[in-house]
């Protein structure tokens, strides 16, 4: 049965309490607090699913510190609210911005560091990641334009499509430029809402920004078309093995190198085939190769 977890309630009372120092320090009006809290309890409820989900009956050292940026991120969605009826305490929410963003390599340090790494923890991170650039872009938009929007808008698209397309829907392999442009994303977003350049600069670096993720986003696309054939063979059989699989895969991935492109010819971004995440076959139609 499903049950809420400690750690997320813990992770809710201690939301609130951020959002009451706020209140009283900076003022936060009717919209902030509605956000705010609403923002709350929807990663209470979140966390706690996918704690249900996944079995996890704590949370490990590296999600406390992903709950704790994801409450920094819960004030800045508030405050961001708050900006559309009332004038915003820029400096606050850089802060918390700061120090959401560089709790980011914290956590993957503590994860790495106590043997705690999981899907869990890995899904967690990415999506308090993925809303934090979102609300920036909502922030940024008013004075940067509405174009902004598609910076924080792509990790969304890319899930809805997800759900449409099948071919989409398989794991990816990991690649170390996208945390880096993830990462990206958050430092500019960050210094155009501070307002800390000229605002040619400023917009310059947006582009770049968004072009950097557009080509991210695109390469992932890619790949997951061109292997869409190969991983739907691997997935069609559900009594076929995991090491059966990968056998199958490597084979495949010799003779077919210039079909499938460059990510599945033995390397992709310096990272040995044998090395990246084991084939899983199930009946949901999907594969980690």
């Amino acid at each position: 049965m499903s049950t809420v977890r400690t750690g997320p309630l813990v992770g809710l009372i201690v939301q609130v309490v951020v959002l009451a120092v706020l209140a009283e320090t900076v003022g936060l009006g009717a919209a902030g607090w509605l956000a705010g809290l609403a923002y709350g309890v929807g990663l209470c409820f979140l966390l706690s699913q996918g704690m249900n989900r996944s079995g996890a009956p704590d949370l490990s050292p590296a999600n406390r510190v992903t709950l704790s940026r994801a409450i920094l991120v819960g004030g800045v969605t508030a405050l961001a609210a708050d900006s559309f009826t009332r004038p915003a305490p820029v400096t606050v929410m850089v802060v918390l911005t700061s120090v959401a963003l560089a709790l980011d390599a914290v956590d993957g340090y503590t994860a790495r560091r106590t043997g705690t790494s999981s899907e869990l923890g890995a899904r967690f991170d990415m999506e308090i990641d993925s809303f934090l650039v979102l609300v920036l872009c909502l922030y940024v938009a008013p004075s940067a334009g509405a174009w902004v929007l598609a910076i924080g808008a792509m990790r969304y698209v890319f899930m809805a499509a997800s759900w449409v397309l099948g071919w989409m829907r398989g794991s990816l392999p990991p690649r170390y430029w996208r945390k880096i442009v993830a990462a990206i994303q958050g430092v500019v977003l960050t210094v155009a809402m501070g307002d800390a350049l000229p605002g040619p600069l400023t917009t310059a670096m947006l582009v770049v920004s968004l072009a950097l993720l557009i080509e991210s986003f695109g390469r992932d696309v890619t790949w997951l078309w061109l292997t869409r054939h190969l991983r739907r063979t691997l997935s069609y059989d559900p009594q076929v093995t995991v090491n059966h699989a990968s056998s199958q895969l490597s084979h495949s991935t010799q003779t077919a190198g210039p079909v499938l492109g460059g990510s599945c010819a033995g390397k992709a971004d310096g990272l040995p085939w044998q090395e990246r995440q084991t084939v899983a076959v199930g009946r949901s139609g999907t594969a980690r190769v």
